[in-house]
């Protein structure tokens, strides 16, 4: 705990900390602490977080959706109100030019409804190859992963890693999957789809929290085979976003 909280220089220093290289558990610690000290502490993370998203326009990374966390669900109501007044719609720029509307997806992320926004982000994929228009399904076949727009896949895959402490999304999934040398029974049992060999059912088996092992969710077609959760990670967005 931060000894003097009326010490602004403490809680400066503790907040400066956040730019040091340490590890995600001692910034989910620091910021417990700086947001434990009340209304000063909270302001401070708060600046912070506008200094670096508006002020220096960074691109949005783990600290970020962590602090918003933070203040969006333990900050007293005047630093809220400041908060939403400051990202009233979100972390996440969603711009204009991608193909669908993914306010409410990032709406039920920021507020950890895990399971809705799991079927909807289903919902947005089959939109956005048409095939429920065009087959009447909700569903997607290998061969629709090609024609996701790169924009809105890596959007969708933003949204979940933003308000999930980069602990799920297509993006996290993909990485463990490569770390198993693209096994998919160690990859089934390191994101927790697969309990003694067994495929867990859905829903109830599945976990719909942030405890959920990394890479839990989003779901993607668990239960039709590696066809087209494969051409999912070898989609070329995930290559071109690594180039960057």
């Amino acid at each position: 705990m931060i000894k003097d909280l009326n010490c602004d220089s403490v809680i400066t220093e503790h907040v400066a900390s956040l730019n040091i290289n340490c590890d995600n558990k001692q910034k989910i610690k620091i910021i417990e602490q700086i947001i434990q000290s009340g209304k000063v502490g909270q302001e401070a993370l708060l600046n912070f977080l506008v200094n670096r998203y508006i002020m220096q326009n960074q691109n949005v990374e783990f600290l970020d959706g962590l602090i918003f966390e933070f203040l969006y669900f333990y900050s007293i109501d005047d630093i809220k109100k400041k908060l939403n007044s400051y990202f009233p719609f979100g972390l996440v720029d969603l711009q204009s030019s991608l193909q669908l509307n993914y306010q409410p997806l990032q709406d039920l992320l920021m507020n950890r409804d895990f399971q809705k926004a799991d079927s909807l982000t289903q919902s947005y994929l089959c939109s956005l190859t048409n095939s429920d228009k065009k087959y009447n399904r909700n569903w997607l076949y290998f061969t629709d992963i090609s024609t996701l727009p790169c924009e809105d896949l890596y959007v969708l895959d933003k949204l979940w890693r933003t308000y999930s402490r980069d602990k799920f999304g297509f993006s996290i999934q993909r990485k463990i999957w490569l770390s198993t040398d693209c096994n998919w029974e160690k990859f089934w049992l390191r994101i927790g789809w697969n309990k003694n060999g067994i495929p867990l059912r859905y829903p109830n088996e599945f976990i719909w929290n942030i405890d959920a092992p990394d890479g839990h969710l989003p779901l993607f077609n668990q239960l039709r085979g590696v066809q087209v959760i494969a051409a999912l990670f070898n989609h070329s967005v995930w290559t071109e976003d690594e180039s960057v």
